[in-house]
């Protein structure tokens, strides 16, 4: 088939991007005949213009899904890195945040921990990175640990739990909010290992908790699982540490301060 080259690079040839995309369609016949007819019929300049109207398919396509991928998501809505405050967090953590938010860790299946007190910005930078992993084309779910567990237990006892674990390994990350908030009974503690192992060296676990390692136990109970549970998060995995004040915290004091303010200027 004769190649329509690109003018301005040394790029594929527009036939053969034509060709690719066809491909990435699905439209296989669409892809093979459409240029070769084109140049045949003396109109090879009508090649460019198919090739703009491919990339625009493309491009809807894309947004299409990605739009489908935030559906589906769960994810608190606003909590990206464009409403985050980077200016309270170190450089060193910031600087991971970006290079997680490109999602290679998701392509080696690694998995992310956040530790910190409440209201230091753990949530935030969970949701913030699975919203940047959807923009590149990854699944995500998010979900509170408590709720979570609550729908594994439920699909347990309705001997539906390997169907629920297989539902959620459908999402390349798994955002578990708060995983020491509440705690669990000996079969909810079962289930959330069941998740943790399923998920191991397959798919991406992003974790948050208010805990450290050396606390987990009040989450497993069992020294043994506790340890396993453990293994199994921290091998091939980034610990982010949000060792700062709460922004709750912060933003009351700011109210309070600009109150006394208000009050000392009213004063006679």
């Amino acid at each position: 088939m004769p190649a329509v080259r690109d003018k301005s690079t040394n790029s594929p040839s527009l036939s053969e991007q034509i060709m690719k995309l066809g491909t990435t369609f699905r439209v296989p016949t669409i892809a093979q005949e459409l240029c070769p007819r084109l140049i045949e019929a003396g109109h090879a300049e009508a090649v460019e213009t198919v090739l703009e109207v491919f990339e625009m398919e493309r491009q809807d396509r894309h947004e299409r899904r990605i739009e489908r991928l935030r559906r589906a998501s769960n994810l608190p809505l606003g909590k990206t890195f464009d409403t985050m405050n980077l200016k309270r967090l170190p450089p060193k953590l910031v600087h991971t945040l970006n290079e997680l938010g490109r999602g290679d860790f998701v392509e080696r299946a690694e998995n992310v921990l956040a530790f910190g007190p409440p209201g230091t910005g753990k949530t935030h930078a969970a949701s913030a990175i699975g919203t940047a992993l959807i923009e590149r084309g990854h699944s995500v779910y998010y979900c509170p640990t408590f709720r979570l567990v609550q729908e594994l237990l439920a699909a347990k006892r309705d001997l539906a739990l390997p169907r629920a674990l297989r539902k959620l390994d459908l999402f390349d990350v798994l955002v578990l909010d708060d995983i020491g908030y509440v705690q669990q009974s000996a079969e909810e503690v079962e289930v959330l290992f069941t998740l943790l192992a399923e998920r191991y060296e397959r798919r991406s676990l992003v974790i948050t908790s208010n805990l450290v390692f050396s606390q987990w136990d009040q989450i497993f109970k069992n020294p043994l699982t506790t340890a396993a549970a453990i293994d199994r998060v921290v091998h091939h995995a980034v610990i982010l540490e949000f060792n700062v004040s709460s922004y709750r915290n912060e933003q009351a004091k700011g109210r309070k301060q600009a109150s006394e303010d208000v009050g000392a200027d009213t004063v006679p």
